[in-house]
């Protein structure tokens, strides 16, 4: 009996690094020793198109940057590519330890239109000065005082945000992604009604028009999300509906949504024919999906 052959699957790739010297190659998990080169190089020699056949559904490679008899790997986790999928993979390494602290400092106030300010950090991804070609999602969080350090948490009780997107870059689920943090001055007026308006305002009207001027972002709603838990959910929803042009995405946590902060009558004279939602909480079978407003 004569065994079927596999068909062979053929995965573009295009490595976008500004390189000053070298070349860029890639090498695959078929043969870590062996170098792939470009089928061609494009825009001054930063992008760099690779095609690769293989009978595998997917595989792991890693870009090098060969430069002065050298191989430099790029730094982090195998990139992963899935073959069963026709789109071209597009990544954007960087190959050197990043000495730059990725939680930038405390930055000055910003106020709002009403005058309130707030303080906020920016957690940069690594690589992020040293691959300038790069454009990144923005994911902003309420609550930013408990999402880095000890010492500015709540009881010292911390999101570990950084880490958890470490591990989530390892296991190739998310994109590498801008996380604002924005602290509250009274979070049990700002993360309900009516304070929600102002802070709401400040975020959409100040602080992403900041953000996107001086970081290199991915501006559109389908590349900006905004993230809280408890009243930090109950914002994060009130941001999201109200400004669903901005906020494509939007996660509510465990969203303590009361008499007081509830906010479907600012919702209902704003309808979203398309949107769903779904509210967790801890416990099993706790899950209730709502239908569109």
């Amino acid at each position: 009996m004569k065994l079927k052959k596999k068909a062979m699957q053929t995965q573009f790739v295009r490595v976008i690094y500004p390189i000053d010297g070298g070349r860029i190659t890639l090498r695959a998990e078929e043969n870590w020793d062996s170098n792939i080169e470009a089928n061609s190089i494009r825009e001054n020699g930063c992008v760099s198109e690779f095609q690769i056949e293989t009978e595998r559904p997917y595989f792991y490679f890693k870009p090098v940057l060969l430069r002065d008899g050298i191989a430099i790997w790029s730094r982090g986790e195998n990139f992963l590519a899935v073959t069963t999928s026709s789109a071209p993979l597009e990544i954007h390494p960087h190959f050197r330890e990043d000495a730059h602290c990725s939680v930038c400092e405390l930055m000055p106030p910003l106020a709002s239109s009403s005058g309130a300010q707030h303080r906020f950090r920016v957690f940069l991804p690594p690589g992020y000065y040293e691959n300038t070609l790069k454009k990144y999602p923005v994911l902003y969080m309420h609550d930013g005082h408990n999402l880095f350090f000890k010492e500015e948490a709540f009881v010292g009780n911390i999101w570990r945000t950084n880490e958890v997107l470490n591990v989530l870059d390892k296991m190739n689920a998310i994109e590498e992604v801008i996380v604002v943090g924005i602290h509250p001055n009274d979070r049990m007026i700002e993360y309900t009604s009516p304070g929600y308006e102002d802070y709401g305002r400040f975020l959409v009207e100040m602080l992403k028009p900041l953000i996107d001027a001086k970081y290199r972002t991915l501006a559109g709603p389908s590349n900006t999300a905004v993230m809280g838990s408890s009243l930090g959910g109950v914002v994060s929803f009130y941001a999201g509906w109200q400004w669903s042009e901005v906020f494509g995405k939007i996660a509510c946590l465990s969203s303590t949504f009361t008499s007081r902060t509830i906010c479907c009558s600012a919702c209902r004279p704003n309808p979203k024919e398309k949107l769903r939602f779904t509210s967790t909480a801890a416990g099993p079978a706790t899950t209730t999906k709502l239908p569109a407003a």
